[in-house]
């Protein structure tokens, strides 16, 4: 006759401590419900932020200006290089680039296809500094062809203005398809470049060119090598370190605020949501804890019967195992049911919290899935020690 539990659950005295046991239940439903859903929404956080998240290779990347006064309007409030090289030497920075701007008048039109035409301003920026940097973004020199990233800002800022003067709203993608015609003013007249919009920057509110082209025009039309910047780039590994924002406020430099307040926000919502997965953590061992004590009453109860059964020849391992499966049906019940409770909790909140968005997927991802059976296995492998532990002792 193949034995089983049923053969010596007569010898088991577990109908006691009913109250106990259910509590560890409900604790380790509780405990990895928080633990999964914790999980699930710091994936979202990062998938909410990821296209507008500053940092780039757990870098920050951030633009200063020197704060313009009443008091010190009429002065030159650019960053010279005895500026930027003291902003490179402080030990909380990574790297500082400044933007170099056009030193001459530059004039934009789009040719037959929109009757649109504009002064502008460009800028060159050390690549390291841009966060979409396509292959073809270079120039040389005699090359009528200059590649821009534009700025996402001011693209959004046209498609605002642009049915009021009649113009087509464009998109990140159709606006590469509008030719450019840049008119570079001189003291000898004036050349024609054509520029292609081969990128759009989320990071850097400007119109960028490459810096050999910029280099050139300034020395070639403006006749200027030594041009100071108005804002320099830096590159931190926490733009909210209190050091940098000391220097910053010492300086009396002016930093873009909303690019250290969506850090802060962001490392806010991190930090709640990790703790409370520590505090699921908590609940999930509180509860193991829990089922210990009563596995630890039902075998103190059960103690002559086991030694009975010891004497009879059953071995302790053959015991610790058939205990121990009595509790995993129990431990796979709880655990599928929460992850099934984590799929439907994400669902809506994919579905009515934010509106069927995109960059969140209305499934659950597959860490959540990873964490949910390991959390299972550790589950089974916990308790077949506890028990195999405490029939040992008999």
């Amino acid at each position: 006759m193949k034995l089983s539990f049923k053969n010596i659950e007569p010898f088991l005295n577990s109908k006691q401590n009913k109250i106990s046991r259910w509590f560890s239940y409900a604790g380790l439903g509780v405990g990895v419900l928080l633990l999964l859903c914790d999980l699930q929404m710091y994936i979202n956080i990062n998938q909410l932020i990821k296209n507008k998240n500053t940092r780039k290779d757990g870098y920050d990347f951030i633009s200063i200006t020197k704060n313009i006064t009443s008091k010190n309007m009429a002065k030159d409030n650019r960053f010279n290089m005895a500026d930027i090289k003291e902003i490179q030497s402080q030990p909380f920075l990574d790297d500082a680039a400044p933007l170099i701007a056009n030193q001459f008048r530059v004039k934009a039109s789009a040719g037959n296809i929109l009757p649109f035409s504009t002064d502008l301003f460009l800028e060159s920026l050390n690549e390291k500094f841009i966060d979409t940097v396509p292959p073809e973004f270079t120039w040389k020199e005699g090359q009528l062809d200059v590649p821009i990233i534009f700025s996402s800002d001011f693209l959004e800022m046209y498609n605002v203005f642009a049915p009021s003067q009649d113009l087509p709203q464009l998109s990140e993608k159709s606006i590469a398809s509008v030719p450019v015609i840049l008119e570079c003013y001189f003291n000898g007249g004036v050349q024609n470049f054509k520029a292609r919009i081969i990128a759009v920057s989320d990071r850097i509110n400007s119109i960028l060119v490459p810096e050999n082209f910029m280099l050139w025009a300034n020395k070639s039309l403006a006749n200027v090598t030594d041009v100071p910047a108005s804002r320099v780039y830096l590159k931190t590994k926490d733009a909210n370190n209190p050091e940098l924002l000391s220097y910053l406020e010492q300086k009396d430099y002016r930093i873009n605020k909303d690019k250290t307040k969506f850090g802060r926000i962001k490392q806010i919502l991190q930090s709640v949501v990790t703790g409370l997965a520590g505090f699921g953590v908590l609940v999930i061992l509180l509860a193991m804890i829990l089922f210990s004590f009563y596995l630890q009453l039902m075998i103190a109860r059960s103690k002559d019967n086991l030694q009975l059964l010891l004497t009879l020849g059953y071995s302790p391992g053959w015991l610790s195992r058939t205990v121990a499966k009595r509790w995993i049906p129990v431990y796979t019940i709880i655990i599928t049911s929460v992850l099934v409770l984590t799929v439907f909790l994400q669902y809506c909140f994919q579905h009515f919290v934010l509106n069927n968005r995109e960059e969140v997927s209305p499934l659950i991802d597959k860490s959540v899935w990873i964490v949910s059976a390991a959390l299972l296995v550790l589950s089974i492998i916990i308790n077949y020690r506890m028990v195999r532990r405490l029939l040992y002792k008999l």
